[in-house]
């Protein structure tokens, strides 16, 4: 079995939060974040996929302290997104220890520059859908560009991995959006990996029987207690 687990962390001011179909008014606080990055690592997580909720609100990281704190108290390798719109941020984090980036917002506006950084720097592209129209700043706002259409700009480039969430189902422990997923994947053919609304263990068989998706974020499900992941992770070790 080949598919890839990212336990997420939405950081709102150093906790860990999970917001539904992504509304900040309807955060729920589950703890510090630092706390559950130690747990997750010592279920078996390799990777942690973070949210700075607060810097893609704000469009500057907010959140660096609590990311140095978990940098050095685990082994785990870590992508981040939230508020990361030019080099000097990307910089910022990648000499910080962080082992990818993912750009959302400038992705939508500027794909030419996203392409150039991926070629110095280990980038991933998030591309965030609402009724498959990509969304930026927090989610907040709703651009006119279709998923798919933006998924294309990035066949050939060195983008190390495309994170695709379905807004609809995000926090809303509804199950994963396939189809949204395959779409982006067999478009760019790049690494996809799957984000919003993954609801059960039950949902990890079909996802790895699926050769257009290489990854998925498992956020709510895991904090709810939907999923045991420490089982998960032993039966997904390659």
């Amino acid at each position: 079995m080949a598919l890839d687990i990212y336990p997420a962390i939405d950081l709102k001011e150093g906790r860990a939060v999970r917001l539904f179909k992504g509304d900040m008014q309807s955060a729920t606080i589950y703890g510090e974040a630092l706390e559950f990055a130690k747990m997750f690592e010592d279920m078996g997580a390799k990777w942690l996929h973070i949210v700075d909720l607060d810097g893609a609100f704000a469009g500057i990281p907010q959140n660096l302290k609590c990311i140095e704190e978990i940098l050095r108290t685990t082994h785990l390798q870590i992508q981040i997104g939230g508020g990361i719109r030019d080099e000097e941020r990307i910089k910022l984090y990648v000499d910080m220890g962080v082992s990818r980036i993912i750009l959302g917002s400038i992705a939508t506006k500027n794909w030419e520059f996203v392409k150039t950084m991926a070629r110095s720097y280990p980038v991933a592209v998030g591309i965030d859908a609402r009724n498959g129209k990509v969304a930026t700043q927090g989610w907040a706002k709703e651009s006119d560009m279709y998923s798919g259409a933006l998924a294309e700009k990035f066949v050939g480039s060195a983008v190390q991995a495309i994170i695709c969430t379905d807004i609809n189902r995000d926090g809303a422990l509804s199950g994963i959006n396939i189809s949204f997923t395959q779409d982006i994947a067999s478009r760019s053919g790049i690494y996809t990996i799957a984000s919003g609304g993954f609801a059960s263990s039950g949902e990890l068989k079909i996802l790895d029987e699926n050769p257009y998706i290489s990854g998925v974020i498992i956020g709510k499900a895991f904090y709810e207690g939907k999923i045991n992941l420490k089982e998960a992770f032993a039966l997904f070790e390659k």
